[in-house]
């Protein structure tokens, strides 16, 4: 039985699916609702990418096994070619073939090391393209939210010329920031699922640095709806 816990794909895809729809329904126009639409169908082929990752990749396993024996048994046949060709066995003919072979296990080994080393080298350059994927779509969810300032909600006449549009009522923007600060959290969420099914130290370490990003961009936010509940406050 096992009794390890695990994050389950399938239920943060739901998750991030029920925010998309959140922000649709409130938000149907913005930036917001577009980004988190991307960011589902980028966690929905996350979970591909894992399925990839997870299973083992039999017919590169094949063609690996089938080119190490074909060495191993070009290196045997000419071992047993030039023991056939030695008549006067001397020091500098022995010193000659041992080099010789010597250089060819060598070659063979490397080879070895490559092919088996292969199928990791191809699932951690996916695992790291997805996860710079989603380092992206973190700071694009930071863009959205970066003009969305709760101090100069109420004071639409201090705007400028080139300032944002600043549209929202108090309760409209924490709920805008709420879901910036979720969709944030998921893609951490989502990160995490790569070092679960690939713990290589290139892939931990860049599951790490994205959950470091999300935490600080959650952190920025959750100041800015702290401030609003302040200004909510001193209202009543």
């Amino acid at each position: 039985m096992n009794n390890s816990i695990n994050l389950e794909p399938e239920k943060i895809i739901k998750t991030i699916d029920l925010l998309e729809k959140r922000v649709s329904d409130r938000f149907p126009d913005s930036g917001l609702r577009k980004v988190c639409f991307q960011f589902l169908h980028t966690a929905q082929k996350s979970k591909q990418n894992i399925d990839w990752i997870s299973s083992p990749n039999i017919l590169l396993r094949v063609f690996s096994h089938m080119i190490i024996l074909i060495g191993l048994g070009g290196l045997i046949y000419s071992i047993t070619y030039i023991d056939l060709q030695i008549e006067n066995t001397t020091l500098a003919n022995v010193v000659t073939i041992s080099e010789a072979i010597f250089n060819d296990i060598i070659l063979l080994g490397a080879a070895i090391f490559f092919l088996f080393s292969l199928e990791s080298r191809l699932k951690m350059k996916r695992a790291l393209k997805s996860l710079n994927e989603l380092r992206v779509i973190a700071h694009v969810i930071d863009m959205h939210q970066l003009t969305k300032d709760p101090n100069v909600t109420d004071v639409p006449e201090s705007a400028t010329e080139n300032s944002p549009k600043r549209t929202f009522t108090n309760f409209q923007l924490q709920r805008y920031l709420d879901y910036c600060s979720e969709a944030t959290a998921l893609v951490g969420k989502v990160a995490a699922l790569y070092s679960q099914s690939l713990p290589d130290e290139k892939v931990v370490r860049a599951v790490n640095e994205i959950e470091i990003l999300t935490t600080g961009l959650s952190r920025k936010i959750w100041q800015k709806l702290i401030i609003l509940n302040e200004l909510k406050t001193n209202k009543q």
